[in-house]
Parts: structure tokens; sequence; C-alpha cells
């Protein structure tokens, strides 16, 4: 099997676990209670913000540091700029759109695209350790690949949920609500075939791009989720949420390095 191959395969699984994650706001039949809303919410902001870390700011640093650089400078430079990209999408979405999203469209959407802009340097990551094991037909490499991709993938079960199930809140339908949370795992497949056919100039900005996702996620936990999770201030149920949701996706992490 050649690298581009190996890369859809690799890519394509990690996807498919996403989609597996979405899948959850189908065992929902009846309207979420608002205690469960909060609680949803909560968990988005945790499981976001520890993939921001583990899964996206500490291997940037560990990719800088290999390239010869100082790790810390891609680290923040890169978190900073996903943060300001977000910011100036906020600012600018009224000249886009010609009504005004209201405000748990606009914070789901926010949501959506931050965890979708994580899944791309995911998606680079895989598809570049697949190839590389096609191409160097070493075991070890296959092997480390597949750990990747393993890793990965059950990490993004998790995050196929934390789309699907604030989507359904805002009353999306589940097929729509699941829809939202398995395409946002299909830019892994592109991501990674891409990253192989550019491979030349995509691994020296991996740091870069791999911060930058980071950046943006951690905006829309600041920002819009962790607000709305605790906007009943006499219930804890989003503060459950977020601790959850982190210790959730900091094991998977570290388990699963």
């Amino acid at each position: 099997m050649g690298p581009v191959q190996m890369a859809a395969l690799g890519t394509g699984f990690t996807c498919l676990m996403t989609a597996a994650g979405a899948a959850v706001v189908f065992f929902f039949k009846k309207e979420i209670a608002p205690v469960f809303q909060r609680v949803f919410l909560g968990f988005a902001a945790g499981v976001m913000t520890a993939a921001s870390v583990w899964s996206l700011l500490l291997p940037a640093i560990d990719r800088a540091v290999e390239q010869g650089q100082s790790g810390w400078v891609q680290a923040a430079g890169g978190f900073l700029l996903g943060a300001l990209f977000l910011v100036s999408l906020d600012a600018l979405r009224p000249l886009v759109v010609r009504r005004q999203l209201e405000s748990g469209q606009r914070r789901t959407a926010l949501l959506v695209l931050a965890i979708t802009l994580h899944n791309i340097p995911e998606g680079m990551a895989v598809g570049l350790a697949c190839a590389l094991a096609a191409s160097s037909q070493d075991a070890g490499q296959a092997a480390g690949a597949a750990a990747l991709a393993l890793g990965i993938g059950l990490q993004n079960f998790p995050e196929g949920a934390a789309i699907a199930l604030p989507l359904r809140r805002e009353g999306a339908s589940r097929l729509k609500s699941f829809a939202g949370g398995a395409l946002s795992g299909a830019v892994e497949p592109l991501g990674g075939i891409l990253a192989v056919l550019a491979a030349g100039w995509v691994e020296p900005l991996m740091p870069w791009l791999l911060s930058f996702a980071a950046g943006a996620m951690v905006y829309v936990v600041a920002q819009e989720l962790i607000p709305e999770a605790r906007r009943d201030e006499t219930s804890r149920a989003g503060t459950w949420g977020v601790l959850l949701g982190f210790v959730i996706m900091m094991v998977m992490d570290v388990a699963l390095g």
C-alpha cells in the first residue's frame, strides 16, 4: 500500500471515530433538560481545554524543538494567532450574514469551527506518520503510526459528541446534529492526504498549525462555553461537566500517547 493510501486509511479511521462520537445524539429521544444542557456545554469545554494542551500545544512544542527551534515562540505565536482568527471572524460575521444569529447559534457555530480547525493538523500528523511508515517498510514505524491513529481516533470520540450534543441543544434534529459532529472529522482525511502530497513545506509549519488550533479552541471555551455552562449560578452542573470532560480527555491523551 502506497503512502497516500496509508494516509487515507489512518485518517479515515479517525474520521469514523468522530462520527461514532457524534452518534451518541441518537440516544436522546426527548428534549434535553436544561441541567443536562449545561453539563454537555461544560463537557465540551473540558474536552477542548484538555485537547488544546495535550493534543495540540505540547506536540507543537515537541515538534518545534525537534526542528531545532525554541518551541515556546511557535506555541505562543500560533496560539495567539488562532484566538485572533476567531475574534476576527466573529467581528466580521455581521458583514457576511444578513441576519444576526441568536446567541446559541453563534456559540455553536464557533464551537464547530474551532473543533474542525483542530482536526486539520491532527489529520496532517496522522497522515504524515502513516505515509512515513508506508515508505520505510519499518515495523517499528508502522506500529507507531498505528498507535497514533488509534490514539487520536479514540480522542475524537468525545469531540464528536462535544459538537453533536450542543447542536441538538440548540434545536437541530438528531440527524443534523449527528451530521455536524461527523463532518467536523471529515477534514482529517483531507488534511492528511494534502500533508502527504505537500510534505516538504507542511512539516515545518506543523508547530504553528497545532498551536493555532489550540488558540481557536481556548477562545471558544473562554468566550462562549464556560460562561453559558455557568449561567445558572445556583447549579454546579456545568462545572462538573467541565471537570468530567477535561479528565476524560486528559486520561485518553496521556494513556494513549
